[in-house]
């Protein structure tokens, strides 16, 4: 499936993977170059002395949402295509304290550890080590926690109309709550380090 700007026949579907590398390689990249194979930077944001990536997350958010509107504007993409994962409310909040104590405990997540690993770092090896772990375990106990998995299934929700507003105007809140927390995180770290303004 070729993406949005690329016209069918320009480049054939054998490429694809080719591009996901490239492009995988390139995001590896960009979070090494961010600091994110760093634990104690990870762990920051938990601890109020660094929300590097409080930030940098926020900014991705707000960057593909602002590219998908406009991508959409112009006729580029059909964003009623986008798939949107169903929403299993007690399998997100499970999920989500799971993964919370986890990254707090280990100072990684799914995504950093690799990046952890390709720079030789022990602690993100035995991360990946224990979350690999996990998920052997997951799936061989998954009859067992089925029923939580699957359960209060509230299908594809999407927040803003959750929250009864058009993309755009929802989009402009986000923009604002994001500059905010910019803002707010900068003084907390500031506060937290004490620095002198």
């Amino acid at each position: 499936m070729t993406g949005p700007l690329i016209p069918m026949g320009i480049i054939g579907q054998g490429w694809d993977l080719v591009i996901a590398l490239l492009i995988g390689m390139a995001f590896g990249y960009v979070l090494e170059s961010a600091g994110f194979s760093s634990s104690r930077k990870l762990a920051g944001v938990f601890y109020g002395y660094d929300f590097t990536v409080l930030r940098v997350f926020f900014t991705a958010a707000i960057t593909a949402m602002v590219g998908l509107l406009y991508f959409g504007y112009m006729g580029w993409i059909d964003l009623s295509m986008i798939y949107v994962n169903k929403t299993f409310l007690i399998a997100a909040i499970v999920g989500g304290i799971t993964m919370g104590l986890g990254f707090i405990t280990g100072g990684y997540c799914p995504g950093t550890s690799m990046c952890g690993i390709a720079i030789g770092k022990i602690d993100a090896m035995v991360f990946t080590g224990g979350m690999l772990l996990g998920i052997f375990i997951f799936s061989e106990g998954f009859p067992l926690v089925k029923g939580i998995y699957q359960g209060y299934d509230l299908g594809a929700l999407k927040i803003n109309e959750v929250l009864g507003l058009s993309t755009g105007v929802f989009a402009i809140l986000l923009i604002i709550v994001a500059l905010v927390a910019f803002v707010i995180t900068r003084i907390v770290e500031n506060k937290v380090k004490k620095v002198e303004y």
